[in-house]
């Protein structure tokens, strides 16, 4: 295809058959790539300003496939359907719906019981998330936008920052970001949630 994407540090690859489902024949690079998906984000965020969602629809897998698609159903062909290759990162692809649901029944118990503030309930959800690593790819991006959703629509508090910046471009906001998740890898949220709130 001639697609040369850059896989560095925090970067999923794709396989063959996943970079056939590009829907954009012009792009030839990561970087390229980016500003595409980047707009898709935009433009998902565009809707979800006008839009109200009680906890009970965020948090069903029908959701986090939905506002998958709507990142990216410009880009991919396979936006907001599930992996079905090995990553570098995520369970094996025939559990991810299994693990999905069971993140996503953890996070009604952490708030029908109170067991985090909300806050660390959305970052939690977040990192989880990428540790499933549902999708080919965009995981970083939906899952942080998924906690924005549940602190803004389902918790009724201000989007995060998640440092003000584009955590995709390389750069020390991004090192930091990583080194958070690693952090939270050893359940240690503490940095993750203060860089959310930066």
């Amino acid at each position: 295809m001639g697609l040369d994407l850059d896989f560095s540090d925090g970067k999923t690859p794709l396989d063959e058959d996943e970079k056939e489902g590009l829907l954009i024949p012009t792009v030839t690079n990561r970087g390229e790539l980016d500003e595409f998906e980047q707009l898709g984000v935009e433009k998902t965020n565009e809707w979800l300003l006008t839009k109200k969602f009680s906890i009970e629809k965020i948090l069903t897998e029908t959701f986090v496939r939905d506002i998958h698609r709507r990142m990216f159903s410009d880009i991919w062909k396979w936006a907001g359907e599930f992996r079905k290759t090995e990553k570098n990162i995520g369970v094996d692809p025939v559990m991810i719906g299994v693990e999905l649901r069971n993140l996503l029944d953890d996070c009604k118990y952490w708030i029908g019981n109170k067991v985090f503030n909300e806050d660390e309930i959305a970052i939690r959800l977040s990192h989880r998330m990428v540790l499933i690593h549902p999708f080919a790819n965009g995981n970083g991006r939906h899952s942080r936008l998924m906690a924005d959703v549940i602190i803004n629509k389902g918790f009724g508090k201000p989007y995060f920052t998640w440092g003000s910046v584009n955590l995709v471009k390389e750069g020390e906001a991004r090192i930091k970001y990583l080194e958070a998740l690693r952090a939270a890898d050893r359940n240690d949220y503490k940095h993750l949630i203060e860089f959310a709130r930066l």
